[in-house]
């Protein structure tokens, strides 16, 4: 095995939560910066990352860094890389790129530039002139940022968000990765209640079920790097197999989905029986203002429609109010929701106890949280 430095990237403003997933990983050297979380590990890293972060979108293999103020540079530091120890003679290597703030900033020439030190890398090694790229996909980012190059090689290939259970879903639908951090950064325990009252699709819901049984969430599908001939058919199998017996099969929480929508339910419940969640999550057709919280020490995590995402302005703050109503004065709650309306605290009746900047896509939004009382020590 060899020591290897990999960029775990995701949205801006979860770098913390992503961090926290890795340490959890027992990763080294893990430091941070926007949109990533750098960590080092060997080979087997590679499906341990892939296959158990739930808020990164992708895991990217760290070939080489350097500065270059020229094309030249670009060229001769690319090329002195070890490219060989990854790409076989036959691999299908593309290139991709963008520049920030850099003397080079055309990213078309850039990333010709970098193919070709790379293509002169491998002629040398396998002594070959001609390239066939008949064999598994490898993805090659150089990034430029300030000057400074990052060569890359991407691990994961279709975005970590992608778990393979939502093959349906509503209308603007959140992504997986977004809906665990908004989970992972409340205070929900696996024993207390949880409730999503604008469920949709059933994405918030079925996260937080496969947080409270210990589910992986790469577990069920795959990932470009296991075509590779470098990472041993066994890490993946040793990791998968460790991941299903990690799974707590006789724990059942305690989980609620409910919309409006009587086809966003169906589509909910399909969705959780292909993640294999039907069993704990109770999905039902409900307009919000019809909920009522029986149990004490609940949370309700949620992702409501907002108006630059879906619906009318006059119902989205219709619903923001109905929303004040049910849980602000419920002392033993938890209330969290995401939004980009400027006035959700005004028209929901109460200040947030925290407010954190995210993005949904494109969307700027807010991520407010009401923070109940905690329950009593002998119970969570």
């Amino acid at each position: 095995m060899s020591y290897l430095k990999f960029i775990a990237t995701t949205t801006f403003g979860l770098e913390a939560t992503v961090k926290r997933e890795i340490q959890k990983l027992n990763f080294d050297n893990i430091s941070v910066s926007d949109g990533m979380v750098c960590f080092t590990g060997d080979e087997s890293s590679i499906p341990k990352a892939n296959i158990h972060l739930r808020s990164s979108d992708r895991i990217l293999l760290v070939i080489g860094q350097f500065k270059a103020f020229s094309f030249d540079e670009l060229f001769e530091k690319t090329k002195a890389l070890n490219w060989s120890d990854w790409i076989p003679k036959d691999g299908n290597f593309i290139i991709t790129g963008k520049s920030i703030k850099s003397q080079l900033y055309s990213v078309p020439d850039c990333q010709s530039i970098v193919e070709k030190a790379i293509v002169e890398n491998l002629k040398k090694k396998y002594n070959i002139n001609w390239f066939e790229k008949s064999g598994a996909l490898y993805k090659i980012q150089v990034a430029i940022l300030k000057d400074i190059v990052t060569l890359t090689i991407d691990t994961t290939g279709a975005s970590l968000h992608k778990r393979g259970y939502r093959d349906s879903a509503v209308i603007a639908p959140l992504k997986e990765t977004l809906a665990a951090a908004l989970i992972e950064l409340s205070f929900w325990k696996k024993d207390r209640v949880f409730l999503d009252p604008t469920c949709g699709s059933g994405t918030i819901p079925i996260e937080a079920a496969m947080i409270a049984k210990n589910i992986a969430p790469g577990i069920s599908r795959k990932f470009v790097s296991e075509e590779w001939l470098n990472i041993p058919k066994q890490y993946w199998k040793e990791t998968r197999s460790k991941a299903y017996s990690d799974i707590l099969v006789d724990f059942t929480p305690e989980i609620y989905g409910s919309d409006i929508d009587e086809k966003a339910i169906e589509i909910a419940k399909y969705n959780a029986a292909k993640a294999g969640v039907d069993d704990c999550i109770y999905f039902e057709v409900k307009p919000l203002n019809k909920i009522k919280l029986e149990n004490d020490y609940g949370v309700c995590v949620c992702n409501p429609p907002y108006a630059e995402r879906m619906g009318i302005l006059k119902d989205v703050e219709s619903l923001y109010k109905d929303m004040g109503k049910i849980f602000r004065n419920n002392k033993t709650w938890s209330f969290y929701t995401i939004t980009s309306h400027e006035e959700f605290e005004k028209l929901y009746g109460k200040k947030a106890d925290k407010k954190r900047k995210l993005f949904n896509g494109n969307v700027k939004i807010d991520y407010y949280q009401y923070y109940g009382i905690k329950p009593p020590k002998n119970s969570n």
